[in-house]
């Protein structure tokens, strides 16, 4: 009967662990949404407009194609920030989020092509 309740408490405490760690991805997720997806449209916009030449115009039709493209899912933002700088790795480990940004490129692969 013992070993029952030891399981039982066991697998109850691994769900409120799994539980945590699905809410701090989830946070880390509406941070990139809150925080890092306006610097990285101000920062394309920006490098789009450095960039604008009779080769490549980089009119209105080509921002807010770049812009569907790098914010459609929260993988290219998180991309696109550590490739512009905006972020960097430092800052996700002293946050304690460069596992979750592992996990998100890792279930977000077939995005990030």
């Amino acid at each position: 009967m013992q070993i029952i309740a030891l399981l039982a408490i066991a697998s109850l405490l691994w769900l409120i662990w799994q539980l945590i760690r699905a809410k701090r991805f989830t946070r880390f997720k509406q941070k990139i949404e809150d925080e890092l997806k306006d610097k990285v449209i101000a920062h394309i916009i920006e490098e789009l407009n450095e960039t604008r030449s009779e080769m490549y115009p980089n009119n209105e039709c080509h921002q807010e194609a770049t812009l569907f493209y790098w914010c459609q899912y929260k993988s290219r933002i998180l991309h696109a920030a550590l490739h512009r700088e905006i972020i960097t790795e430092k800052w996700l480990e002293e946050s304690g989020n460069l596992r979750n940004a592992q996990h998100l490129f890792h279930i977000e692969r077939q995005y990030l092509l």
